[in-house]
């Protein structure tokens, strides 16, 4: 850039621009043109300028200056702190404004996503083998519609922050031994807005969001598991400046069931047998989880803990096809309670069995599913 080019014309605006048509200037043409966003040739070079234009125009004094003397009264201001503007070509470090601009109050005025949500949903044991549709019912944060989000009562507008004067920052003027520094900073009053609620929404009392009973319904896939978690996109809280809502998270505490136990997508089933049952055999129902019955062949001589694994009868898989399988556990009870002919049955039977050998350890009963899974 020349010292003959007008900054007004650098940022295509007139001479009788207001300091926010400045600002709004420089903001469009400096997302355009930053190196970062832009990496045509001769990018880097306008975005300089931009800045460089901003940096004069944006400060009272120096525009003052520039409006009475031009580039000149910028070129002999160094006892004022202007040393470096010769021909302003000596912008190397004017990504700090775009920092400063967008990073700082702007970022504030950006879009930015809501926060997310959190529910516990608590399931029967069948819902969470089988799957079920549920409604939830939550209170969430949502725009508010009788203000449009602003805050501000239908009706009425604005008003321009006189802390700032509707720049939405508060600027401050540093030296040290580098040189002079602008530092920007949102303003605490507007948060960086440059407008401020002066007759506030009813509804909202201002606050531009509400907090409502939200209700959705979630679909809960068959074979979840207890401590499962789903994410529902949008449902959680809106998000400002037209940023998009956060997520629900919604976590699945599962009931305890009176008769299966689940291991993965197994089911446990405790097989209750007398002695007798256990020595001889016998063809038993087993209940399964769809509350029909199998029936059961317990070979003789079945040993306390030993498993049946009935194929295909478990739990169905949340990934891919097919189901776990039903795994019946002998449980082999010790009668408590005689008469006096079964007691003595029993002695008869002890005398002519003897001391029975003591059977090899099976394992645990995890290792056991496994063998008996093959």
């Amino acid at each position: 850039m020349t010292t003959q080019q007008d900054l007004y014309d650098v940022l295509g605006v007139s001479r009788e621009a207001s300091q926010e048509e400045i600002k709004r200037a420089f903001r469009r043409l400096a997302m355009e043109y930053h190196p970062d966003r832009n990496k045509s040739d001769g990018a880097e070079g306008r975005f300089k300028e931009i800045a460089g234009a901003y940096e004069v125009l944006s400060d009272p004094e120096k525009r003052g200056r520039y409006d009475r003397f031009g580039a000149a009264g910028l070129n002999g201001g160094q006892a004022q702190g202007f040393q470096g503007f010769e021909g302003f070509a000596g912008f190397a470090g004017f990504g700090d404004i775009f920092d400063a601009f967008f990073r700082g109050t702007a970022a504030q005025r950006a879009a930015q996503r809501g926060s997310d949500l959190r529910i516990e949903l608590e399931l029967d044991f069948e819902q969470a083998v089988f799957g079920v549709e549920r409604e939830l019912a939550y209170e969430h944060v949502e725009d508010c519609g009788d203000c449009r989000a602003t805050g501000q009562r239908r009706g009425s507008e604005l008003s321009t922050c006189t802390e700032c004067n509707g720049q939405g920052e508060i600027r401050r003027v540093e030296r040290s031994i580098f040189g002079q520094f602008v530092n920007v900073a949102a303003c605490p009053r507007c948060r960086g807005e440059g407008r401020v609620v002066t007759d506030p929404c009813h509804t909202c009392r201002g606050r531009g969001q509400r907090r409502v009973e939200a209700r959705r319904s979630v679909r809960i896939p068959a074979g979840i598991d207890d401590g499962s978690q789903i994410r529902l996109s949008g449902g959680g809280n809106a998000g400002s400046h037209g940023g998009p809502a956060g997520n629900l998270y919604v976590q699945v505490s599962v009931r305890p069931h009176e008769r299966f136990e689940r291991a993965g997508d197994d089911l446990l089933y405790e097989l209750p047998l007398n002695v007798a049952q256990a020595a001889l055999g016998v063809t038993v129902d087993v209940p399964t989880i769809e509350g029909d019955e199998i029936e059961l062949e317990v070979k003789a001589g079945t040993q306390h803990g030993e498993l049946f694994p009935l194929r295909g009868r478990g739990v169905p898989h949340v990934r891919g096809s097919g189901r776990g399988d039903l795994i019946v556990r002998a449980h082999v009870v010790t009668p408590t309670r005689l008469s006096p002919e079964q007691r003595e049955l029993l002695g008869q039977l002890a005398e002519s069995l003897g001391t029975p050998a003591v059977p090899s350890d099976g394992g645990s009963i995890l290792s056991r599913i496994r063998d008996a899974l093959g």
